[in-house]
C-alpha cells in the first residue's frame, strides 16, 4: 500500500509519520507541505521520503491512500480534492466544524464510491483497551456512570485548538470513546470555559451525555486545569474501574520512537501506571492491555485489500459530529437538547 501524507505539523510528523513508517507491507511515498522547515524536518525524521507542494503531484507519484493531517480550517476541501481524484482518504479529527460539512464529505465519498475514514486513534489507547475487555468480560456489572476526562495544564494552548475550540476538538475523541462503549445518545447537557482573553475559543468542557441505554457519560477536557482528576472512572454495579493519566504512545511519538523502533515493547504501560477494580473493601490492579495506534493503519490496509471494516467509519465520525452539535448548542442555550434519531438514520436537534 503507498501512502501519502499531508501536512507536517505536530500531527503529521508525530501521530502519522511514525505510524506510516512502521507498517509492514506498506510504502511512505511522500509529504505535502510548502515549509522548508518542515521539508527539513522530514529529511532528519524519514530520509527519502519526498516531499511535493500539492496533491496534484503526490497523486502523479502513484497513491493508494492519502492522509490528511492539516487544521480543520481548509481541511475539507482538501478531502474532497483526494475524493474527487478517487483517492481513499483519511482525515485527522475534529471530522468537520459542523454535521453539515460532514454530511457533504460523506456524500461526495459515498458518489465516487472512495473509502474515507477518519482517525480515531485513541480507540487503541491503552486505558481503552483495557476498560473494553472489562466491559466485554462484565467484570464491571451494570454500567451506571462513565466519567472521561483528558486535563492538562497548558496554557500556550488556550486559543489555538482546531475547529475553533476543545470541545470539537479533544471532544471528538471522548465523544467517540463514549458512543462506542455504550451506544446513541438521547441527550446532551453541556458547559463550555473560556478567558476573557478567549471570549469565543473554549478552552475547557463539560458534557453529559445520556445514551440510550441507560448509561450516563460525564466528560470532561481542560488545557488549564491545575489538578487532573482520573482518565477514567466507571461505575458499575459489580465494581469500579479507574485509571489515572494518559496513554503513553503521544508522549513515546513525540520522543522519536515508534513501533517499528520498540517492537514488543511499543504501547506496554508500566506497572505502576496501570489502573484500579474497587468494591467495598476490595481494591486491586489491573493489568494494562497494550496501547497499539498502529492498529489504525493496519486495519486501514486490510480494508482496502478487501479484508475487513475501515478502521474508522465515516457514519461513526457523523455521529460525534452531531452530538458535539448538540453539546454546543445546549451550552449556548444553557438547556438539555433532545437527539431525535430519523428514519433515513439522521440525527436531528430538537
Amino acid at each position: 500500500m503507498r501512502i501519502g501524507l499531508v501536512g507536517y505539523g505536530h500531527g503529521g510528523r508525530h501521530f502519522h509519520a511514525p505510524l506510516i513508517a512502521s507498517l509492514a507491507g506498506a510504502r511512505f511515498v511522500g509529504v505535502v507541505t510548502r515549509s522548508a522547515e518542515r521539508r527539513r524536518l522530514l529529511a532528519e525524521d524519514h530520509p527519502g521520503v519526498a516531499t511535493f507542494d500539492s496533491i496534484g503531484q503526490l497523486a502523479q507519484a502513484g497513491i493508494d491512500v492519502l492522509v490528511i493531517s492539516t487544521p480543520l480550517d481548509g481541511r475539507p476541501a482538501l478531502v474532497l480534492e483526494a475524493i474527487e481524484r478517487g483517492i481513499a482518504v483519511v482525515s485527522d479529527k475534529p471530522f468537520a466544524a459542523d454535521a453539515a460539512e460532514a454530511e457533504g464529505m460523506i456524500r461526495a465519498a459515498a458518489a465516487r464510491q472512495v473509502p474515507l475514514s477518519v482517525y480515531m486513534n485513541r480507540r487503541w489507547d491503552s486505558d481503552f483497551l483495557t476498560l473494553r475487555k472489562l466491559l466485554d468480560s462484565g467484570a464491571l456489572g451494570r454500567i451506571i456512570r462513565f466519567e472521561s476526562r483528558v486535563e492538562r495544564y497548558a496554557p500556550q494552548a488556550v486559543g489555538n485548538a482546531s475547529g475553533g475550540g476543545f470541545l470539537r476538538d479533544l471532544g471528538s475523541h471522548l465523544v467517540d470513546q463514549a458512543l462506542q462503549l455504550f451506544g446513541p445518545v438521547a441527550r446532551v447537557y453541556a458547559e463550555l470555559q473560556y478567558t476573557p482573553e478567549e471570549a469565543v475559543v473554549d478552552h475547557g468542557f463539560f458534557v453529559s451525555l445520556t445514551h440510550v441505554s441507560g448509561v450516563v457519560a460525564h466528560l470532561w477536557g481542560s488545557c488549564l486545569q491545575n489538578s487532573q482528576g482520573p482518565r477514567f472512572r466507571v461505575n458499575g454495579s459489580a465494581g469500579c474501574y479507574t485509571v489515572d493519566g494518559l496513554d503513553g504512545q503521544e508522549q513515546a511519538l513525540v520522543a522519536g520512537r515508534s513501533p517499528k523502533t520498540e517492537g514488543e515493547r511499543w504501547g506496554v504501560e508500566e506497572h505502576r501506571r496501570w489502573g484500579w477494580f474497587e468494591q467495598g473493601d476490595e481494591r486491586e490492579r489491573v493489568t494494562s492491555e497494550r496501547g497499539a495506534w498502529q492498529q489504525f493503519y493496519q486495519q486501514l490496509q486490510q480494508a482496502l485489500e478487501g479484508l475487513g471494516a475501515l478502521p474508522v467509519t465515516a457514519a461513526d465520525a457523523l455521529a460525534t459530529t452531531q452530538v458535539l452539535d448538540a453539546a454546543r448548542l445546549s451550552a449556548q442555550q444553557s438547556r438539555v437538547v433532545s437527539m431525535t434519531t430519523f428514519s433515513e438514520g439522521k440525527t436531528d436537534l430538537e
